[in-house]
């Protein structure tokens, strides 16, 4: 990412951050565009070339009342089938392509020791992220802003692992996600640690589909755990996979987007970005 397209993320993200919070007064273009500091022609086009939508549409998509409007019209349930293989474009919805395979026992306890972990750096629309790969599949994925702390962070998961510093055809085809091109897009492999609940739980939300959302409490009534709200909310909150494993998509059931562990400004951002694109 070079110095102006930081600067442009950073403009981005500070106009979502004025939009999360004042969405109400419905502020005009010129009132947006003056808080990062830029001419309401310049801020159209830049927010529109990011979003894909104009920001006055992704204003709506930010709003509490879109929000509780997605939690309650749905007339099918939550995890049922409702896409159809053999789409294309943006509305094809990645969660066909994902599956988890957990770790093993030994893999689990020895904090990796057999491990070899290829890893790198790359962009999203959100950020920079770091990301990780075993043979066996995508191990880590995270938003970050220093690279010896993503670094770090990546090495308490697996302790005992080997790591090396390089791309590889795992990592690439996941970060396919990101740029919509939907037939260079194989099924992605996740090899995740975690115990058995956690690994439910993350297998629950990759069936929540792009665009739409859910609660912490219809999540665990989907997994068979109506009383295990608060669990739900910790194994959600140590999801180890940003975006492939959409966390971004429970919110709680007022409505409010709730926490994010890269974030609430991104989280709003990701939710609005992927209403924008299922709906254009």
């Amino acid at each position: 990412m070079t110095a102006q397209e930081q600067l442009n993320y950073e403009r981005i993200a500070a106009a979502i951050a004025y939009l999360k919070t004042n969405f109400k007064a419905q502020p005009s273009l010129n009132q947006i565009a003056e808080q990062v500091h830029l001419s309401s022609f310049h801020f159209q086009r830049l927010f529109t070339d990011w979003a894909g939508v104009s920001p006055k549409k992704f204003m709506q998509y930010l709003s509490l009342e879109y929000a509780k409007q997605l939690l309650t019209q749905k007339k099918t349930t939550l995890f049922e089938t409702a896409y159809q293989t053999g789409l294309s474009g943006s509305s094809r919805l990645h969660d066909l392509f994902v599956n988890i395979e957990g770790m093993t026992p030994g893999e689990y306890k020895n904090g990796g020791a057999n491990l070899r972990i290829n890893y790198s750096f790359a962009e999203s629309p959100f950020g920079h992220i770091i990301v990780a790969a075993t043979q066996k599949g995508i191990c880590h994925l995270a938003f970050c802003t220093n690279k010896q702390e993503a670094v770090k962070t990546l090495k308490e998961r697996f302790p005992k692992a080997t790591y090396i510093e390089v791309v590889d055809r795992i990592q690439q085809e996941a970060l396919f996600i990101f740029q919509h091109d939907w037939s260079k897009l194989g099924q992605i492999k996740l090899h995740l640690s975690g115990t058995p609940f956690q690994l439910k739980v993350w297998e629950a939300l990759l069936k929540i589909p792009m665009g739409d959302l859910a609660s912490y409490g219809t999540v665990a009534t989907a997994i068979g755990k109506p009383k295990a709200s608060r669990a739900i909310g910790t194994a959600i909150g140590s999801n180890p996979v940003a975006y492939l494993i959409p966390c971004h998509r429970v919110i709680q059931a007022s409505g409010n987007t709730g926490g994010y562990m890269w974030g609430g400004t991104r989280k709003s951002a990701i939710i609005a970005w992927e209403a924008a694109k299922t709906a254009s």
